[in-house]
């Protein structure tokens, strides 16, 4: 029996699905990549020279300086993004990040660690005593050296803290003083990002620092500046700090930093232009899950901002496919979408006849890759979502029949490098804490599809209803802009307690 009250139960299991600080929580590092340890220390043909960056989200690419750090390199570096967002020095290691990158076999690692490792009142499992922190790093650097690398330090990024006074106070001193004694103990190059980023934001101001963030929602939906990670022009301010500082810190690898500072590139100057306010158009491709009659679309576009065109192409019935044999992805890249949010499965299964039918580890696979690669080609963004699970038990349990092409799905999203919304297990982990009742309450009534599969109106647990396409149209956005970070500011936020309520 339970305990709580249905509809907060429900809200709480929702809730819980954006681990790693709630759905508020936006830079979780970038999409995860395909990871082959047999082919890690391949490096890319033409350069000579291998650095890594290992950390958390304020080195990643999509949340942190990683791409403008690269980016400000010569093409002899081979410069490769181990960080992970809320990573700290402890799970970092604990979740075998680290003897990836070890594997990688750089000839530099880049360490940066201290906004996870932070104690709070929160008391949360990624956080270290200081003592633990400064264990912590000799390790890494002992570990680094036993396998031939050469480690840096990295004091970390400060928040832009700003007070009264108009200067930053930052949170991160401490560990920032730690790192240092351990680099000058340790005999390590150090790079002093944490007194660098304070001397920069001091001389340029609050309003020029919060120009250089990404947004989050706070407890009431409201936008706001997030103090701690960048967006692509806060990204190659730092990065091309933290460029020149390794030049001094390490003399042999100042020949590899770019003379000038780099430029944005088209994708940066496209999603600046975005957060600053610009225009944006979001295309919809799948089948009638995605569809707006019955699918998860219409809440999806309903939590848009009116900065944004929301068109859906999705259409019913239609498998990877079918949907380009019958021109249908043609139509959708002439809208020319600036992103496109890609979900096939259901009618690619066995039972769908020939026309729709597809392999999921070959030819579905295949055509998952094309849609990637056919929107990258117009200059959009590709986005994968899995296919949302459908709602049967038995025996009391979830039955999973979309776990193939769900995998296939993600393993594509990996090895192209693109953000993989992961519908299909969010929504399989809402649904196996209900009841056959419980998800039924999320049903459509008489929806086109389930007719023509069944012959006759059945109970439709595909195809959602008014409270599911909000629900899961919300959970599809508020996962998007955790890795597409741009578009916080276009998804309408939602307060805590209209969270909690939203499922009633």
């Amino acid at each position: 029996m339970m305990k709580w009250a249905k509809a907060n139960w429900l809200s709480a299991v929702f809730l819980s699905l954006a681990a790693g600080g709630g759905i508020q929580d936006l830079a979780q590092g970038d999409p995860p990549k395909a990871f082959d340890a047999a082919t890690a220390a391949a490096r890319v043909p033409g350069t000579t020279i291998r650095i890594d960056l290992i950390g958390d989200s304020t080195q990643t690419n999509n949340a942190g300086y990683g791409r403008g750090f690269c980016a400000n390199l010569t093409p002899q570096v081979d410069c490769l993004n181990m960080a992970k967002g809320g990573a700290s020095t402890k799970t970092f290691r604990e979740q075998g990040l680290w003897e990836r990158s070890l594997q990688t076999k750089p000839d530099y690692m880049l360490i940066q660690y201290g906004h996870n490792d932070l104690e709070s009142k929160d008391h949360l499992p990624r956080q270290t005593t200081m003592a633990e922190y400064e264990a912590n790093l000799r390790r890494y650097v002992e570990e680094a050296r036993a396998a031939g690398i050469k480690p840096v330090l990295i004091t970390p990024l400060t928040r832009r803290y700003f007070e009264a006074d108009g200067k930053i106070h930052s949170d991160l001193t401490a560990h920032a003083e730690t790192m240092k004694r351990v680099a000058a103990e340790m005999k390590v190059p150090l790079i002093d990002l944490h007194q660098d980023s304070i001397a920069y934001l001091d001389r340029i101001g609050e309003k020029a620092g919060n120009a250089l963030s990404i947004t989050k929602k706070d407890d009431d939906g409201k936008t706001i500046f997030d103090k701690t990670h960048l967006d692509w022009k806060g990204s190659y301010v730092f990065g091309r700090i933290v460029a020149v500082d390794m030049g001094k810190a390490v003399p042999e690898l100042a020949r590899y930093v770019r003379s000038e500072a780099a430029a944005l590139p088209p994708e940066g100057v496209k999603a600046m232009k975005i957060i600053e306010g610009g225009p944006i158009k979001i295309v919809l491709v799948g089948d009638s899950t995605v569809n707006a009659e019955g699918g998860w679309g219409k809440g999806f576009c309903a939590v848009m901002t009116p900065n944004v065109t929301c068109v859906n192409e999705a259409l019913n019935g239609r498998s990877s496919k079918s949907f380009i044999d019958e021109g249908a992805w043609k139509k959708a890249l002439d809208d020319h979408g600036d992103y496109y949010l890609i979900q096939f499965g259901h009618n690619d299964m066995k039972g769908k006849g020939p026309a729709r039918e597809t392999d999921p580890e070959t030819s579905y696979a295949a055509n998952i890759r094309r849609y990637i690669r056919d929107a990258r080609a117009i200059g959009a963004v590709p986005v994968v979502v899995t296919s949302l699970s459908r709602r049967n038990y038995k025996n009391g349990a979830l039955v999973q029949d979309l776990t193939d092409y769900s995998s296939a799905a993600k393993r594509v999203g990996m090895e192209e490098n693109v953000t993989v919304i992961d519908l299909n297990a969010m929504s399989v982990k809402l649904l196996e804490g209900m009841t056959q009742a419980q998800a039924d309450e999320f049903n459509a009534t008489g929806h086109a599809d389930q007719r023509a599969e069944n012959r006759k109106a059945a109970v439709d647990r595909t195809h959602l209803n008014a409270k599911g396409q909000a629900l899961f149209g919300r959970m599809v956005a508020d996962t998007l802009v955790r890795t597409q970070v741009e578009l916080g500011p276009d998804v309408i936020g939602e307060a805590a307690k209209s969270k909690a309520a939203g499922t009633q």
